[in-house]
């Protein structure tokens, strides 16, 4: 009886084993295709204008100091529309995720009537295209002179149907109604109870949704383009795009990538600090606690 179950479980350990090999070659070449675009990024970076014009090599060149010299100190103000996109995108970010998480926290804690409407409403406001109501919002930014305003950008941005639906689904996995009932029974109030005890138990969930925001708003050039006209206003994106549509005689295709290069660097340094939450996050958020 021992022999035939060492002889049967070796056919089970064979095909693990094989599955493991197999799910390692196909995340190395996940990881390859992901990584691959900095690199060229990078190496685009190091070259001339003449020399990317003849046509992509994976050697290094020799010109990534002049390139970045030259972007920094030519005539758009890259190091103030960093400072522009930190602001709109830091502030953004922090006050998207904390009243997309009050607004969750409402839904899911409280019974009121027309819950399931306001539900279904904020759902569905997910399926209007930002495009479709940009020239009613700029006419109202216009009315309430906030042009050329970080308001202008970073107001809109607290209402996010899908951080709430996101940050709502990871509240009914995670967060116990008993766990609000105890503390409201020890006589803490409810904006307490949301600072001390939400928060906190949501923070896996805040922290990949900060994520998205803030690159979806560094990476934004749709709505700052329409609001923000002065040079010294406007963000990253936009800045980059008019160095894309210079002139002939004063395009160069290495200070483009240069600045591409020093525009990602702020969300890699975001990722990295917050990149422990995002496996707990999606996973906590996807399983039924």
């Amino acid at each position: 009886m021992k022999e035939t179950s060492k002889k049967s479980s070796t056919p089970v350990k064979g095909t693990v084993r094989a599955r493991r090999i197999f799910s390692y070659i196909i995340l190395i070449i996940l990881t390859v295709l992901c990584l691959i675009w900095f690199y060229i990024l990078f190496i685009n970076t190091t070259r001339s204008n003449g020399e990317l014009g003849k046509g992509f090599t994976p050697i290094p060149s020799t010109y990534l100091i002049k390139n970045m010299y030259n972007m920094l100190h030519g005539s758009l103000p890259f190091i103030r529309g960093m400072l522009n996109s930190l602001i709109v995108a830091g502030f953004g970010a922090f006050l998207c995720t904390y009243f997309s998480t009050m607004t969750a926290y409402a839904i899911h804690a409280y019974n009121f009537k027309g819950k399931k409407a306001i539900y279904t409403f904020i759902l569905a406001i997910m399926m209007i295209p930002t495009q479709v109501s940009a020239l009613g919002f700029v006419q109202l930014v216009n009315k309430m002179h906030l042009m050329d305003n970080y308001l202008s950008l970073i107001l809109p941005s607290i209402a996010s149907p899908i951080v709430f639906f996101y940050l709502k689904q990871y509240m009914d996995s995670n967060l116990p109604s008993s766990l609000l009932e105890a503390a409201r029974i020890d006589g803490a109030g409810e904006l307490r109870i949301f600072n001390t005890i939400v928060l906190p138990l949501m923070k896996p969930a805040i922290a990949v949704q900060a994520i998205f925001s803030f690159v979806a708003s560094w990476n934004n050039y749709f709505i700052p383009a329409l609001v923000l006209h002065k040079e010294t206003m406007k963000t990253l994106p936009v800045l980059i795009a008019e160095l894309r549509s210079a002139d002939w005689l004063k395009f160069d295709m290495g200070q483009v990538y240069a600045a591409i290069t020093f525009s990602i660097f702020p969300v890699i340094i975001v990722y990295l600090f917050l990149s422990k939450y995002i496996v707990g996050g999606v996973t906590a958020g996807g399983v039924k606690g």
